[in-house]
């Protein structure tokens, strides 16, 4: 931790959620001629990195400066009024359980922006497309800062319109169809939702987000609670994505540009999350009290299922999508971060809050490699990739395939990998629930889905099998007395830049997890207990 001034520390936050606003905005004017470049589609996506790179430095400064013995406390706080008569305010902060998502959502746009910059989407021009992504930024940084309910709601919307055109403009086949999905899906959700938010407002006479965690639900009666927590979660369910609600994910990420499914995986799904544990935990306890073994249900349920959909994709002659095997995947893995939200409990919350992290950082990976298989294949069908290419990528490509591997077995929950402790947690969590839950059922859940983690090792290693492991080929006929190989490009320096941060932190946070939890788990304590000061 570094000394800043807290009001140097409000500047930084309100920096790190405008600037890619005022970015996007500055990426569609022309580029000054003594930055274009050798084009100006060039000098666009430089911008990109500059942008988001700067936006990064700031999270990692305010990170740096914020003061870990009171990650319960709201730091860098901007409190202003902004529309009276509704009383609504522009107040802004961060606390243990936002800090994190914040560095998170930085990271992953800034490497989102360099990959782009030296493998541009296949599509229309990059303006559009260095905007939106800087759009979808401000939207997320937002989203994770803001204290106000009606702007967290308006930060949750904001995000929706450039992921709908990332995936309808630069998406693959069927993108379209996935990106209208996708906006109905999503916006059918957020309008309960608004509902939801709107009547926790009326009845409590105010939106302040810090002000109805300190009083923890007395305001509001019961009915009121629970209709307010069915509306909002309904909401913040199809966000996550919670089963049965999910089923507008595997379209998305397999239509989705690389660039597009490493965001939606790594920062958009840990809205929803997000949203349970900052509003409905503290806000409306009774109300989510009455659900929350309705919740375990339904994400116990999403494990089993996201694991034996990837198991069926994941069998020779189903001819499955690799993007679509991961798309599924997630459902299991937020079914884990959804378990530990409902046992409401300070470990299971903690694990939720582990496993959003560490679900962003591996699946982001997972997405910019299968990205990178198919720019040198033209394919992500696994039968495509197994057998007709024979890709064998430990042989053609050792350090690709052993990338592949590795956030393989992260993904799986190996021990001392980041996706270990959060399931770990939530199943720990699921052993002793809060003391008005019932033990029994919850113990259900915890063998359901301690099930489940033996079904994501099975269909991630048919995975690293099928596409990493076999002979290379033979030689092919002679060229000019040359035998030809089939060739294909081992990981490329910026592929390299842009993955080697997210195999670092998956490493230290599965080693030191301490360093996450240490940051989680004032906040949670103090949230659990009545609110956050």
């Amino acid at each position: 931790m570094i000394d800043i001034n807290e009001s140097v520390m409000q500047v930084l936050l309100a920096f790190v959620v405008v600037g890619p606003l005022l970015g996007a905005v500055a990426a569609l004017l022309p580029a000054p001629p003594g930055l274009k470049g050798k084009s100006p589609e060039q000098a666009v996506l430089r911008h990109g990195v500059t942008v988001t790179g700067v936006i990064l430095l700031a999270a990692i400064v305010l990170a740096l400066g914020f003061d870990h013995d009171q990650a319960s406390k709201m730091q860098a706080t901007t409190d202003i009024s902004w529309i009276p008569a509704l009383h609504v305010r522009i107040h802004l902060g961060v606390d243990g359980i936002s800090l994190p998502l914040l560095v998170l959502t930085a990271l992953l746009t800034f490497l989102c922006a360099l990959y782009s910059y030296f493998k541009p989407p296949a599509g229309p021009g990059p303006k559009a497309f260095v905007a939106l992504v800087l759009l979808l930024e401000s939207g997320t940084l937002a989203t994770f800062a803001v204290l106000d309910l009606l702007l967290f709601f308006l930060a949750f919307e904001t995000v929706l319109i450039p992921m709908y055109f990332l995936i309808a403009r630069w998406g693959g086949e069927g993108r379209e169809r996935a990106a209208w999905r996708f906006i109905l899906y999503t916006v059918l959700g957020s309008v309960v939702m608004l509902l939801g938010l709107l009547l926790i407002g009326i009845k409590a006479g105010t939106f302040d987000m810090v002000a109805l965690a300190t009083d923890n639900g007395r305001s509001l009666s019961a009915s009121v609670q629970v209709i307010a927590v069915l509306a909002i979660g309904i909401g913040l369910a199809v966000k996550t994505p919670m089963w049965p609600l999910h089923s507008w994910l595997p379209d998305a990420h397999t239509s989705a540009p690389t660039v597009g499914s490493v965001l939606l995986a790594g920062v958009l799904l840990k809205m929803g999350t997000y949203g349970f544990v900052r509003i409905l935990l503290p806000v409306a306890p009774h109300g989510f009290h009455t659900f929350a073994p309705y919740l375990a249900a339904f994400a116990v349920v999403g494990i089993i299922y996201g694991s034996l959909a990837c198991l069926a994709l994941a069998r020779q002659g189903a001819k499955g999508d690799l993007k679509r095997l991961i798309a599924y995947s997630s459902v299991g893995h937020m079914g884990f971060v959804l378990l530990g939200i409902a046992t409401m409990t300070a470990t299971g919350v903690n694990g939720a809050l582990f496993a959003n992290i560490a679900h962003g950082l591996i699946t982001g990976l997972l997405f910019f490699l299968v990205g990178a298989l198919k720019d040198r294949t033209g394919t992500t069908d696994l039968d495509t990739l197994a057998e007709d290419t024979g890709l064998a990528l430990y042989g053609k490509a050792p350090r690709l395939g052993g990338l592949l591997a590795f956030g393989a077995v992260a993904s799986l929950g190996l021990p001392g990998l980041a996706g270990f402790w959060g399931e770990m947690l939530a199943l720990f969590g699921a052993f002793r629930p809060a003391a008005d839950l019932d033990r029994g059922a919850y113990l259900t859940f915890m063998a359901i889905a301690a099930f489940g983690t033996l079904l994501t090792a099975a269909y991630m290693l048919a995975v690293v099998r099928r596409v990493c492991m076999g002979a290379v080929p033979e030689p092919g006929p002679h060229l000019d007395g040359v035998p030809q190989r089939p060739l294909l490009d081992d990981v490329r320096t910026y592929e390299f830049a842009a993955w080697t941060p997210l195999v670092a932190l998956t490493v230290v946070a599965g080693l030191w997890p301490k360093a996450l939890l240490g940051l989680t788990d004032p906040a949670v304590q103090q949230l659990l207990a009545g609110g956050t000061r």
